[in-house]
């Protein structure tokens, strides 16, 4: 590759990492900085009065925000108000709009432009946008936010945020504005959304485009697609609707050696430059440029098959918080969490009760780590839990279409929210119900139905187990025969793994939760699974752990694991790593562990041979 050629490709990777919705990037403004901020019932904006500033988008409960005082849990309403001066080229003409988004406010929000109302959205987890085109018309304007955020609303999707003060494996909670708020100047007829989706068995790419408007005559969309400076397909396509199915065909080479260089693996994170251009009677209205890539994933003979391969899942379990900054990270935090999980030998990571910015599986999809993603469990059963649940998860299954590293999703976590579903028909159909609309959605990918146990329906047959014990966990999960048996003799947990008879069958059997070590040094208190007091037990008896667990995949026990955790989070201390993202164990040892081969110091990130060498992340 010529020097123009990569400074091209570093310039494109650069622009998909700091911008915001990476899948479809045009010019855009950040809002982030100091806001006006006040913690009050008031319910409209003139009753308000400000105390104080915000660092937005930093969370009140956290030292980043720049509150002198923390903020109480018995306050549930906070606002927020900025002043917004559009430069001339931000200001939106007749035909154009200006767009306000914002990555997330926890939990409701009510958006006021110069005093009006404008926008309500409801989740703590996904974005949302406003159009505020008429106030920028008339020149700077205001934008007020009211967040509500009741910490004892159990039916609330909450995931791992406390309901009181932080303890055990629960976290400080999250309130009001904590990801970036941003804008775009957008033409009136524009590329609302984009999601790309891999066929592998025809060698394509299908772009399924949704526009702003109905198209007017003579409305065409070009859709290119780049490997690097070469263009690999080119289609220019009459806009016949608002909604398009674009299929694009690559080159396929034929010889599975040469089309191994077009897919995407976490030890080949291949991703292909996109383009998409709306045009009406040949005048440009809306230019887009992101990424995809091609790959495959299923499940067939107890294996999980990434593009029709055998691919051992080597996670670890991945909060996703930091000590100033709670679950707020930034482009350098997000890359440094996914080198540190490669450094460490993982292939992959659950994120968990968590639904990250996209940014951050960006660099997944870019440094190569396979996801599964979590729903932010509720921890009621009621008629509101499960609506909540269900809007918030059709707004993630959207958020994150496109993005390659996503390889399964997980709607429920140890049955949280469905509390008697053994016993309950109800709770059951709610597993059910979820785990149908998200296959129903999205074919492409598989559903871990309730992850853990009280499995009613499933792609894979998922177990937690936190013995310490490195031989007692290779007698559980070391052959299939170990597997059923313990099944059926030895509840981890305490709760019955598949409910009505449901087993294994044909589906992979994955370890999705172990380990849980935690070094604490003498004197100290922090919470684990299992305590050690000092870091050469520690590499002991995590290394003695993953050994077991590569083991028992070798011995086709089960086909994959998740490793309780990557970091320590607050006080629940069994990472890996510190909170700040210092390994506390022989990175070596450990990383040697979870491949099952020996460390090569010329390959630190366990890359493939195809691979190494053509990225330096």
């Amino acid at each position: 590759m010529t020097e123009g050629a990569v400074a091209l490709q570093e310039a494109m990777e650069d622009a998909a990492a700091t911008h915001p919705r990476p899948h479809l990037r045009r010019a855009w403004r950040s809002l982030d900085g100091w806001w006006d901020f006040a913690a009050c019932d008031a319910e409209d904006p003139e009753d308000v009065t400000y105390t104080g500033r915000i660092q937005v988008p930093y969370a009140p409960q956290t030292s980043a925000s720049g509150l002198q005082a923390p903020l109480d849990l018995s306050v549930t309403t906070l606002w927020y108000r900025t002043r917004v001066s559009p430069s001339p080229a931000e200001v939106p003409a007749r035909h154009e709009r200006l767009l306000l988004h914002f990555g997330a406010v926890d939990w409701s929000a009510e958006v006021y432009v110069n005093g009006t109302f404008a926008a309500r959205h409801e989740g703590g987890y996904t974005p949302f946008t406003v159009d505020v085109s008429r106030a920028a018309r008339q020149g700077p304007f205001e934008i007020s936010l009211r967040a509500v955020d009741d910490h004892s609303d159990m039916a609330m999707p909450r995931g791992k945020q406390d309901w009181r003060e932080p303890h055990a494996i629960w976290y400080p909670p999250t309130s009001g504005i904590w990801r970036s708020v941003w804008t775009e100047k957008v033409h009136r007829q524009h590329i609302e959304s984009l999601r790309w989706t891999p066929d592998l068995a025809r060698f394509e790419l299908v772009a399924l485009a949704t526009l702003a408007h109905a198209p007017l005559p003579g409305t065409r969309v070009r859709i290119e697609v780049f490997d690097g400076p070469q263009v690999l397909a080119d289609t220019d396509t009459l806009v016949t609707g608002q909604h398009m199915t674009v299929p694009l065909r690559l080159p396929d080479p034929g010889v599975d050696d040469a089309r191994n260089g077009f897919l995407w693996t976490p030890d080949h994170p291949k991703l292909l430059g996109t383009r998409v251009t709306l045009s009406v009677d040949d005048e440009v209205v809306d230019q887009t440029e992101g990424y995809a890539a091609l790959r495959s994933v299923e499940a067939r003979g107890r294996r999980f098959l990434l593009n029709s391969i055998p691919h051992p899942l080597r996670m670890a379990l991945h909060q996703g918080y930091w000590e100033d900054s709670g679950m707020t990270g930034d482009d350098r935090r997000y890359r440094e969490d996914v080198l540190l999980a490669r450094r460490l030998g993982f292939n992959g990571l659950r994120l968990h009760q968590k639904i990250e910015d996209p940014r951050f599986v960006y660099w997944c999809d870019r440094l190569g780590l396979a996801l599964w993603v979590d729903l932010p469990s509720a921890y009621a059963f009621t008629p509101t839990s499960i609506e909540r649940l269900t809007r918030t998860w059709l707004e993630v299954l959207r958020l994150y279409a496109s993005h390659p590293s996503v390889v399964v999703w997980v709607p429920f976590n140890e049955s949280w929210g469905l509390p008697d579903i053994p016993r309950e028909p109800a709770q059951q159909d709610a597993q059910r119900a979820l785990y149908a609309l998200t296959r129903t959605l999205d074919s492409t990918r598989l559903v871990s139905g309730s992850d853990g146990w009280e499995q009613v329906v499933s792609d894979v047959y998922t177990l937690h187990d936190y013995i310490q014990d490195p031989e007692t966990l290779l007698l559980r999960y070391g052959s299939k025969a170990a597997v059923e048996e313990n099944i059926e003799r030895l509840w981890p947990g305490g709760r019955e793994q598949g409910l009505g008879g449901f087993a294994p069958g044909d589906r992979p059997v994955i370890l999705s939760e172990f380990g849980g070590t935690s070094w604490v040094p003498v004197g100290e208190d922090g919470w684990g699974y299992g305590v050690v007091r000092d870091t050469l037990t520690f590499t002991g008896r995590v290394e003695g752990l993953l050994t077991a667990a590569d083991r028992a995949i070798l011995g086709k026990g089960i086909h994959g694991y998740c490793y309780t955790q990557l970091t320590d989070t607050y006080q629940e201390m069994n990472g890996l790593a510190g909170m700040d993202r210092m390994p506390k164990g022989d990175v070596q040892r450990l990383s040697s562990a979870v491949r099952g081969e020996p460390y090569d110091p010329a390959n630190p990130l366990w890359y493939s041979k195809r691979w190494r060498g053509q990225r330096n992340p």
